[in-house]
């Protein structure tokens, strides 16, 4: 029962996160010629509302006394990841692509171990996504920015049309027992 009234309150905090998802990858996906302080800025800003928006639905998770343990951890991930882009934005290349790859990598594993706790299958899948996301940017460290623009920007709508899908479930959810 907890899951039920967790999922349908926090819906809009899986949509508005698909949401800036799907917006951030677009903009990489539509601008490749972004210059790199430009995507800096967008993925600090990505980070950062996601992050956000984990710190508000984990305050409603704690009222309704359900699992709020993984929204805290997100929410510092991301906006952690999204101050330091923001305090460095002239950094190298390879320096933003650890930034983006562990924090992807980090939000990945909390997100399946939030999943297990949860029973959401799909928040696993997105965890799941955002981990081979972060190991395809580790084991490839010497693409350009224009390919790191293109994976971050497919990654990021990729993950944004899962939470949405996520999200769209997530209200029916106490309809279908």
């Amino acid at each position: 029962m907890a899951y039920q009234t967790t999922a349908r309150q926090n819906w809009w905090s899986l949509a508005g996160s698909g949401i800036v998802a799907i917006l951030f990858g677009l903009a990489a996906l539509l601008w490749p010629g972004l210059t790199l302080f430009v995507l800096v800025m967008l993925f600090a800003i990505y980070a950062i509302v996601a992050g956000i928006l984990e710190f508000v639905a984990m305050f409603r998770a704690m009222g309704a006394g359900t699992t709020w343990w993984t929204h805290l951890v997100l929410g510092i991930v991301g906006v952690a990841a999204g101050v330091i882009a923001f305090a460095w934005p002239g950094i190298t290349t390879f320096a933003l692509l650890y930034i983006i790859a562990v924090w992807a990598i980090v939000q990945g594993v909390v997100e399946i171990a939030g999943s297990f706790t949860t029973g959401r299958f799909l928040l696993a899948v997105a965890g799941l996504i955002s981990i081979l996301f972060g190991f395809v940017l580790l084991a490839n460290p010497l693409a350009g920015a224009l390919a790191l623009v293109l994976v971050i920007g497919v990654f990021a709508i990729v993950r944004g049309i899962v939470l949405l899908v996520e999200a769209v479930r997530a209200p029916a959810a106490p309809a279908m027992r």
